[in-house]
Parts: C-alpha cells; structure tokens; sequence
C-alpha cells in the first residue's frame, strides 16, 4: 500500500507510539483488503465503550493510548456506554462496574474524543454529502451510506480508534464508487405497517443478502424512523452496509438477482421475535437511540396517561436529543417513563437492572437482548408499545 513520506514517519514512529500503531492497524487492514492507500476522513465514531462488551483487557490498551499523548486528529465521537451515570436506575450496579465504566470514558475523553455516547452521531452532526467516514458501529454506518450519501466502511472499534488518532482510512470497500453498485432488486410485496414491521423486513434481507447491496422497491413509508429500523435490523442478521430506495437508484439496473418479499417471506422472521409477553417488566423505546421526532411520537401518544407501576418504560436517547427535546422529555418522565442517555439495552445489564422480559420496537434489541442478558423479548410497534407500558 501507497505511503507518502509524512506517513512513512509516522509508521516509523517519528510522531510517537500511539500514531505508530494506529497507522500500523490502518496499513495491515488495508494489505488484507488490497486498499492502495490511505485517504483523509471528515470523522471517525468509535465502538468499544461499554465496558460490559469490551472488558479490562481494553481499558489497558487505551491507557497505553493514553499515557502515550494520543490525541484525535479529526473529530470523532462516541458509541454507547454501559450506564447512564447520571441516572439513579442505573445506581444500583456494582461500584467497581461503575468506576471501570467512567475510567474508560475518561480516557476517551483524554485522548480528545468527543463523549457522545450515542449510536446515532448523525443527529449530533450530520456528515457532509459525500464525505469519508470510519464509524464503527454498524446501524449508524448503514445509515450513513444510505440514507446522508456519506462513504464509511463497517469498522471494527479498533480501527474506527485507529482512524481518528490518524485521520484517515485504509481506501477500500464502500470508499470506492465501484463497491457501491446494487446487485440485488428486493421487491416488497408484504404490506409493512408500522416500524417494527420494516425492522423484520430489515432481518429477513440481512440474512439473505450477506453484503450484497439492494435496491428496495415497494415500500409504502418512507419516514426516517421506519429506514432506520430497516438498516438497523439488515446490519444485525448480516454484513450489510448499504442499501437503495429505487426511486433514488441511478445505476445500472442489471441486477444478479430478483427477491420478491410477500408475507410468507417474513414469516420466520416475525415468529422469531414476536414471542408472547403479557407483562413485561421492561417496554425498550430508541434502538437505535431516538430522534426528536420520535421523542414527540411517544409523548404524543403518554399524553394524559400514566406508565403502569410494574412496568418500567425506557426511552433511550443521546444526551444532546435530550436537550434539544425538553418538552417531550417532560410529558415522558412526567407520565412515568424515563429518557436513558449514554447507553442502551444491548450493552447494558438487563439482568442485574431486574429485567427479564422485556417489549421492544426494535427488531436489533429483540434480537441481541436473549443472546445477551439472557431475557425474554418481543417485537412491538411503537404505538402498542406505549400502550402495553400503560396497560392499555
């Protein structure tokens, strides 16, 4: 792979170890995927948070990071954390989990990386058109692909890491125009309803397309909240980083292969994650974490309601929405839900929070929380699960 001389220094440890070896990981990523050279990226967003997921081994490398002068090169933001620390739900953990969980924060902050705490940066800041990215956390690539026309790899959190300490990228995969040519057609036939019904849609294709990108025709909503539950649910069953609306396809449409999707289709999907749960101890709002429209989706829907005692609604949601949606915030907490920042359901601990079943809108917890935390969960729209948190 091509370096220019700046690069070379840095490989050869002239700007100290930490840009040495994020380069380092950024030039062996790039032999293994025959990238010709490093390209600048407008921002990287970094995976590997939460300490539940990525553990002590971590916390020392980023100390290392740390203690050896690493600083951002270009922005880069956070994914979320294990805890919401300002929260006193989350105050009944383990102090040791709690102080291990600031500590890597801290370092990340440090390092001069912005404390987001979100897996949805593009309502923080959205990319420029066309711009390069290294974001690491797979919903919110999928979205930056398909829906801002930005141009971002699936990084792994270390190389994300890597990328803002360096401010570039290994130049390959969906960085080239060429690796972002549809080659399936996915016509919808099933009549999708509401957002959880796009998220099982979402499953489906994952698993049927591998990496391959689709252009998707049929579908009868077009809002944001739907597309963001299909790419997020279409990166959770498989690789894929990318997809098209038709009527915003301009390629060449001959495509490899045709997928009609009717309701047989989605079948096992729907089963699969729509197991009966009467009552659950938990109803899980913002997987990905919430816009502020759909912050005023749901205090529309709890107005004049209250949340059932037994049952604990939780909105997640970044700390910068939050601000910026104070008064659907307000009609959400003052009906007995509470609006979670800085993590989310499948990087926390279910269990230990004493949930064990729980109702969700997103396909991605359904999924992740039984493999994960080992609770029961089911699939729900938006709308059913408000009433099912006020028991009605």
């Amino acid at each position: 792979m091509y370096l220019t001389k700046d690069e070379e220094r840095i490989y050869d440890g002239e700007y100290g170890w930490a840009k040495q070896v994020s380069i380092r990981i950024l030039v062996k990523l790039g032999d293994l995927y025959g990238a010709d050279r490093l390209i600048p990226i407008e921002s990287a967003h970094i995976s590997g948070v939460a300490y539940r997921t990525i553990g002590d081994a971590s916390i020392e490398f980023l100390k290392e990071l740390a203690n050896s002068n690493a600083k951002a090169a270009v922005r880069a933001t956070t994914n979320p954390s294990s805890i919401d620390t300002m929260n006193q739900l989350f105050s009944c953990l383990p102090r040791n989990v709690i102080e291990k969980q600031r500590e890597i924060i801290n370092l990340y902050e440090t390092m001069g990386i912005e404390i987001t705490l979100t897996c949805t940066p593009y309502y923080i800041r959205r990319p420029a058109f066309g711009s390069h990215l290294s974001w690491a956390e797979s919903s919110a690539v999928i979205y930056a692909n398909s829906l801002l026309n930005a141009w971002t790899n699936r990084e792994g959190g270390p190389s994300a890491l890597a990328s803002a300490l360096v401010g570039k990228t290994p130049n390959y995969g969906l960085h080239k125009p060429e690796n972002r040519r549809a080659s399936v057609l996915v016509k919808v036939e099933a009549p999708l309803k509401s957002e959880a019904d796009y998220g099982v849609l979402g499953m489906y294709l994952g698993e049927v397309l591998g990496n391959r990108i689709p252009v998707i025709s049929g579908l009868r909503r077009r809002d944001e909240m739907c597309l963001k539950q299909l790419g997020a649910a279409m990166a959770t069953s498989g690789m894929a980083s990318m997809f098209y609306l038709d009527e915003n396809y301009v390629g060449e449409r001959s495509f490899e292969e045709e997928i009609s999707v009717d309701d047989k289709s989605l079948k096992a999907s729907y089963e699969r994650l729509s197991s009966t749960i009467e009552k659950p101890d938990l109803v899980l709002i913002g997987c990905p974490h919430s816009s502020p429209e759909e912050l005023k989706i749901i205090a529309r829907y709890l107005e004049g309601k209250r949340v059932r005692d037994d049952v604990k609604l939780w909105v997640c949601a970044s700390k910068y929405v939050r601000r910026n949606a104070d008064e659907y915030v307000r009609v959400i907490e003052t009906s007995g839900g509470h609006v979670i920042c800085d993590t989310c359901a499948v990087v926390t601990w279910l269990r230990e929070l004493g949930v064990e079943t729980l109702v969700s809108n997103s396909a991605k917890t359904v999924h992740y929380a039984p493999l994960l935390s080992k609770v029961g969960a089911s699939l729900s729209s938006l709308e059913e699960c408000v009433k099912i948190a006020c028991g009605k």
